[in-house]
């Protein structure tokens, strides 16, 4: 399939000079070069944000001991709402 692509000068140029070192054309260079960067896609079959799930599971446990702080403060307050009315 033909197509038109825009490509910054110095990319191009540094993509035909390693076309012409490896002795094949600019256009099997490209080709080549989108396979390789599709094959080694990190989110290929996976959605981007995956990468972040469970990255902050250490925080379980500071998460469970802030939670009962909150929950001791709010046990204080109550009985003090109760006591006052």
């Amino acid at each position: 399939m033909k197509t038109t692509l825009e490509i910054p000068d110095m990319i191009f140029r540094r993509a035909k000079s390693k076309a012409a070192a490896q002795g094949v054309p600019l256009r099997q260079f490209v080709t080549e070069a989108v396979e390789d960067k599709l094959k080694s896609s990190p989110t290929s079959g996976r959605k981007p944000w995956m990468k972040h799930v469970g990255k902050l599971k250490d925080l379980r446990k500071e998460t469970q001991r802030i939670n009962r702080v909150i929950e001791k403060a709010f046990e204080v307050v109550d009985s003090e709402i109760r006591g006052a009315g």
